[in-house]
């Protein structure tokens, strides 16, 4: 077996378990999914940016966008109330710090979001596990 079809064999494999995943998570794991995904995204973005490899860049940081679009779909003001609207501007404004950082092709764009989202990360991923439970009725 080539190197080549090696990697397209461990590629396959990594899919699939990130889908198996995603099939048997919680909503709050999905969050958490979504949100390492952003991360993984805006790193590549960031290896990208450094190395001018501008199709890759762009490509990354589009994904990081359609996430954060994710996350903010996810979002329910009703029950959310005024956490759910500042976290729905916050990621408005790290979409916007995106597009920014692929047009001006600055990393301290790429930088800043993924330390907001660290630290937005952080703290979904400090939720206790019992309130991380969905009420039913």
């Amino acid at each position: 077996m080539t190197t080549m079809q090696m990697n397209k064999k461990a590629k396959l494999y990594n899919q699939v378990g990130t889908h198996s995943e995603i099939l048997e998570a919680s909503p709050h794991r999905i969050i958490q999914l979504l949100m390492e995904g952003a991360l993984g995204k805006i790193a590549a973005a960031q290896g990208f940016m450094k190395n001018k490899d501008v199709a890759n860049k762009g490509r990354n940081i589009s994904l990081a966008i359609s996430i954060i679009d994710g996350l903010k779909m996810s979002l329910d003001k009703n029950v959310g109330g005024e956490i759910a609207e500042n976290l729905d501007a916050l990621y408005e404004y790290m979409n916007n710090k995106l597009f920014e950082a692929n047009t001006k092709d600055d990393p301290a764009c790429l930088e800043e979001v993924a330390g907001l989202m660290r630290e937005i990360k952080s703290g979904w991923d400090s939720i206790p596990a019992d309130a991380k439970q969905v009420k039913q009725g």
